[in-house]
């Protein structure tokens, strides 16, 4: 993600009711609304799926109590992947509600348990806007952590449960998770950002696990999963499942083929940043004249244009050199 200032229109803690006792909670990221959505799953044995970052705990603990989940009744916490917008609060609702155990993917579970390298690499990238932005992801016992295989299964009680799906190619802890109730799929990052407001979708392809072969490969394995909607951590359901992912799909390769004209131009990543943004803005409502500009603004803070760009940069400097 970009830099974000202040938030903009702050509100209480926005809970939406969705069916089948699932329940989206906004994060309230940096302060603003409508950027990272939790999701309660209310069911035999309660489980959240995204914790949005460290700042956010105490929003998301709020937004439990209020749907009747107190301390003590939380079964599971489940992160698509440990990217900070996603999984850095994890370690502070582990505090939270004592009783949960916190499954992710095993490529990222020691990362969980000791955050050091993880929070590392943020800063860097970072710098002193990382406190503000995401906070210091804390670490989880490691004897609470369950750690995925490519396939899973998250037991929601009642015979319910999700069913996990590696889907790589975002980042390489990445996973898919299907609700054997409802046929959502809690798509984390892997079919890129939805932007409610206009309906757009951006791709979502930062450094440095980015491949574009991976990502195409696992919109394929979302699509094959044949599920009922789409639940986008950035932002909300979507239930034109088929057309969204395809979309998707383009997203990527259009992005790729801006990109990689941009290198073999020679332009630096300032450069190809700028000339990619100008090609691809008109695909987008969001930056139509007559939309409120804070849409457009909020759209780059959740897929910024230097983040996508950077991220498809060091794929190729990987697979094609120059």
């Amino acid at each position: 993600m970009e830099g974000m200032g202040e938030g903009i229109g702050a509100q209480a803690t926005d809970i939406t009711a969705l069916g089948h006792e699932v329940f989206q909670v906004d994060t309230r990221m940096a302060g603003y609304d409508g950027i990272t959505a939790g999701y309660l799953i209310r069911a035999g044995r309660p489980c959240l799926v995204e914790t949005g970052t460290a700042p956010s705990a105490p929003v998301v603990r709020d937004a439990l109590a209020q749907l009747g989940i107190g301390p003590r009744d939380l079964a599971t916490v489940v992160v698509t992947h440990i990217h900070l917008d996603h999984a850095g609060g994890v370690g502070d609702i582990a505090a939270m509600f004592p009783a949960a155990q916190i499954v992710v993917h095993q490529r990222g579970a020691r990362h969980l348990a000791d955050p050091s390298r993880l929070m590392a690499s943020a800063r860097l990238v970072y710098g002193d806007a990382l406190d503000r932005l995401f906070g210091v992801l804390a670490p989880v016992p490691a004897e609470r952590i369950v750690a995925l295989d490519d396939h899973g299964i998250v037991d929601l009680g009642g015979g319910r449960r999700l069913d996990s799906h590696y889907s790589p190619g975002h980042a390489k802890h990445h996973v898919g998770l299907v609700d054997s109730d409802t046929g959502d799929l809690y798509v984390g990052d892997a079919a890129g950002v939805y932007l409610p407001e206009t309906g757009d979708l951006r791709p979502a392809t930062p450094p440095p696990d980015f491949d574009l072969d991976t990502a195409l490969a696992s919109l394929r394995t979302f699509a094959g999963l044949q599920p009922a909607r789409l639940l986008f951590s950035h932002y909300g359901p979507v239930t034109p499942v088929s057309e969204t992912l395809d979309r998707s799909a383009e997203e990527i390769t259009v992005w790729v083929e801006e990109t990689r004209q941009a290198r073999m131009a020679g332009l630096d990543l300032d450069h190809a940043v700028a000339m990619v943004r100008e090609r691809t803005k008109e695909r987008y409502a969001a930056f139509n004249p007559d939309v409120d500009p804070a849409i457009a603004e909020k759209f780059d803070r959740v897929s910024g244009a230097a983040a996508n760009v950077g991220g498809i940069m060091h794929w190729l400097d990987k697979t094609e050199p120059r």
